[in-house]
This record gives structure tokens, C-alpha cells and sequence, in this order.
């Protein structure tokens, strides 16, 4: 009965209470009964909400669903946070010890406060790098989180704890950080659906350490989904000074529209990448199988210049900027391999930086241009399928995490719309992502694609802990 109540979609979890098949209280209380079991396993919470307090939520909205007046549009679904976002009342630590917990946290970000306001019940805060700084999930603060498809693995990061706690059935979706594919790697490592969308549309605030590479996105076990969280956090917010107009879109219409007739490119490692056998066959099977779904699919070697240089300035100059004001006892008690990245960006010079960005603004262009005779990108979201917990990179990726996810921080540089899918296990079991990018401000566009996918090849498990 538990399993059959913790992996439902949001969608369908507010049509059973639509229905009065199915109360928030129940979901809640399966979502602390797997949280209190599989927590000490897989270790993706740092901070989980008063039990009692979100029974009582849950009980004022099934209260409001029994009368037939839900709060919103997320009325009693019980969600989590990652902890680099601001939720009011809770610590924001952001994997490091050393931000100070005793503050007055009053603040929600902005996709935080959208959401209460639509009645989601947050069970806590979930874990992260130290401010994010890599690929996987571990970090001073919290110790090492890990996948619940094989708790011997990682789920990837920076929003690994958000991806593990959802993969693993506890809570219906969840929000997390995307500065490098912070979204979009534990989504491909956990078999979930994650967007980064275009720039600009899902407010972003407080400011990302990394600048205006970050992002804010949901991550869900469905594309549908995705489009609905989608809606409801990309409203504008004063706080984010770069954030864009209204969309005036529901990125639900049409989100069954299906791909017949468009031109999609698929590269199979952006003439760069260096990618295990396993995941090049499954990601190319799925590119494929758009070909059946009525799409023209061409493959591209290199659609564009490596862009990995560029991006370790940008990114790794905000993680130095970030700890600015720290002192040297403080310094000290950093993860000793985001102190190694910082000591190596404050090396770099304001002339190497600035070439980065004229080199970002090329990038830009480039992409464009590219999405003028093709529709959308289809690449795999990561090289490799999870790894061993614990460790930065896999065997033969040296020792950084840039090494292993050359598909998704071109697009933090552009700005593009970009979401990952899942697309099949391994031999071992664990899941394999597929990306689909799309131009500037055609999040619909790269939703419809996700579904037509998912809804021809879905996934059909889910981890057995």
C-alpha cells in the first residue's frame, strides 16, 4: 500500500484527492513512515520538517478537498527543498558548516513561497555540496548521501539529496539548484524528469554563487509533471533583477502534442565527450526511437566549440567570490576539494575572465544559430551511469566532476531550456538519462518533446528499499 501511494505523480496524487479516493494526510503519513526507514540509508535530508506540524497541514487540506475548495493547485502534496534555497523558519546551510544556523530565516524564495502558497506540504531540506560546488552529493555538514537504486552509489548532485529522497518515494516532487546540471545529473543517475528552463523564467533568488549560471527547476517522476511544478514557480519576482516578463503560457496545453514533423539533431558526445559504452547505446536507442514518433532525426557531431574551459571560469570564479569574507579558520573547515578549486580561481586573471565571457556571448551564438535549421538537441544527459558514493569521478575521468557531465553546463552558459528524461537501466540496474535541449525560451517546446518520449517508453520501476 505504500509503495502504491509514494510513487504517484503529483497529477495523479490531486486527481485521487479530486476524487476523494485518496486524503494529503495519507500521503503524508507514508512519506515520514518511508522517510524514518529509508533515511538512514540513503542519507538525503538535513533538515526534515515537524512530523506533527505537517500532519496538521495535511489535515487543513483534506479539510479543504472534503469541501471541495482546495487551497491551489498543490493542495497537500507533500514536497521537499533543497537546502541551498530559502524556506522560511528553516536553516538554510547549504552543506557548509560554515554558514551560521542561528539566523532569523524569515524569507522564502521565490519558488519556495509560490508553492506554499498553492498548499505543498515541504518535509524538509534536503542535502547538497558544500554550496554546490560539484557533481555529487556529499559535503562537511552532511556526509555522503547516496542513490536508492543502489545505495552503494551516488545519486549525483548538487541536488542529490532533493533526487535520492524523490527516487526513493518520499515526497511527489521536488525542488532543487541547476548551475552545471545540478537538476539534471541526479535526475539521470535517479531515473526522475528534471528542467532547467530558459533563463530568466523560474525566479532565481537568493543569486546563485555561480552567477547567472544558475537556476531554479522541479524535478518529478513524470514530464507531465514537470510542465504543472513548471507553471506554478515560473511566475516574476522583484527579487530576481534578471528574471523574465510572464510566459502568459500553461505549458499542460499541448504538452501531448507530440513531435511529428519536427527537426531534432542528435549528438552522441559534442564532439568532445568521452562516454561509457553502456550509456552511448541506450541514449542512441532513444534518440531513435523519435524517429518512430514522427520526427526527422540527423546526427550532429560537434554542434558546437567545448565549451568545458569557459565554463570552469565562470563557475569556479563564483565558488571563490562566494567564500570572500570567510576567514582563515573558516577557509579551513571547507570541503578540502572545493578549497582546491578556490585557490585555483583566484588565479585567474581579469583579463582571462573577461575572455571567458566574450567567449560565453560566442557560445550564445553559436547555439542560436544551430537552433535555426534544427528544433531541439538530443544528447545523453551524462557520460557515465552512477558511481561509487563517495568519490568525485569514476574510473578513467580523472578527478573531477566537469569530466563526466560535458552534456549539461554548456547550456547554464546559453541560457536554453533543457530537461532529462529517463531512458533505460543498465545491465547493473541503474537508470540512464536522456537530454533534450531546446532553444531560448522554448521550454514548451522541450516538454512536449519529453512527454511524446515517456509516454511511448516509460520507465515502469521504481527502487525496491
Amino acid at each position: 500500500m505504500s509503495d502504491s501511494i509514494a510513487f504517484l505523480s503529483v497529477v495523479e496524487l490531486l486527481a485521487r484527492y479530486r476524487r476523494g479516493e485518496l486524503s494529503p494526510l495519507e500521503a503524508v503519513r507514508v512519506a515520514y513512515e518511508r522517510l524514518e526507514r529509508i533515511e538512514p540509508v540513503i542519507n538525503a535530508f538535513c533538515h526534515v520538517a515537524d512530523r506533527e506540524e505537517s500532519l496538521r497541514l495535511a489535515r487543513e487540506s483534506e479539510a479543504r478537498w472534503r469541501r471541495g475548495n482546495p487551497r491551489g493547485e498543490m493542495d497537500g502534496v507533500p514536497i521537499t527543498v533543497k537546502d541551498a534555497i530559502l524556506a522560511k523558519g528553516w536553516p538554510t546551510l547549504k552543506g557548509s558548516k560554515t554558514v551560521e544556523p542561528k539566523q532569523p530565516w524569515l524569507e522564502d524564495a521565490p519558488a519556495v513561497a509560490r508553492l506554499r502558497e498553492q498548499g505543498a506540504i515541504i518535509l524538509g531540506k534536503t542535502t547538497t555540496p558544500e554550496f554546490g560546488w560539484k557533481g555529487v552529493t556529499d559535503s562537511p555538514l552532511s556526509g555522503i548521501t547516496r542513490n536508492p537504486w543502489n545505495p552503494h552509489t551516488t545519486p549525483g548532485g548538487s541536488s542529490g539529496g532533493a533526487a535520492a529522497a524523490l527516487a526513493a518515494g518520499i515526497g511527489h516532487a521536488a525542488i532543487g539548484t541547476d548551475a552545471g546540471g545540478s537538476v539534471r545529473i541526479p535526475a539521470a543517475f535517479c531515473g526522475l524528469v528534471a528542467i532547467k528552463a530558459t533563463s530568466g523564467r523560474v525566479p532565481n533568488y537568493p543569486p546563485s554563487a555561480a552567477g547567472t549560471l544558475g537556476h531554479i527547476g522541479p524535478m518529478t517522476h513524470t514530464v507531465a509533471d514537470a510542465a504543472h511544478l513548471l507553471n506554478l514557480i515560473a511566475i516574476p519576482d522583484a527579487r530576481d533583477w534578471l528574471c523574465l516578463p510572464p510566459a502568459d503560457i500553461d505549458y499542460r496545453i499541448g504538452l501531448n502534442g507530440g513531435v511529428r514533423g519536427l527537426r531534432l539533431a542528435y549528438s552522441p558526445a559534442l564532439g568532445f565527450a568521452k562516454v561509457e559504452p553502456a550509456v552511448a547505446e541506450l541514449a542512441a536507442k532513444a534518440a531513435r526511437a523519435f524517429e518512430d514518433l514522427g520526427a526527422r532525426v540527423e546526427e550532429v557531431a560537434a554542434p558546437f566549440e567545448d565549451p568545458t574551459g569557459i565554463f570552469r571560469t565562470h563557475f569556479f570564479a563564483g565558488m571563490a567570490h562566494s567564500v570572500r569574507h570567510h576567514t582563515p579558520e573558516q577557509l579551513a573547515m571547507l570541503d578540502p576539494g572545493l578549497m582546491k578549486i578556490i585557490e585555483h580561481a583566484r588565479k585567474v586573471t581579469i583579463t582571462e575572465y573577461m575572455s571567458a565571457v566574450d567567449q560565453r556571448a560566442a557560445l550564445g551564438r553559436s547555439t542560436r544559430s544551430f537552433h535555426q535549421t534544427y528544433d531541439l538537441l538530443l544528447t545523453p544527459t551524462l557520460a557515465v551511469a552512477a558511481f561509487t558514493a563517495g568519490r568525485l569521478a569514476p574510473d578513467g575521468y580523472g578527478d573531477d566532476w566537469v569530466n563526466w557531465t560535458p552534456f549539461t553546463y554548456a547550456f547554464n552558459l546559453t541560457g536554453q531550456p533543457a530537461i532529462s528524461v529517463p531512458c533505460g537501466f543498465t545491465r547493473e540496474g541503474l537508470p540512464v538519462g536522456l537530454q533534450i535541449v531546446g532553444a531560448m525560451h522554448q521550454d514548451a517546446l522541450v516538454l512536449r518533446a519529453a512527454q511524446a518520449y515517456q509516454c511511448a517508453h516509460p520507465a515502469g520501476r521504481h527502487p525496491s528499499l
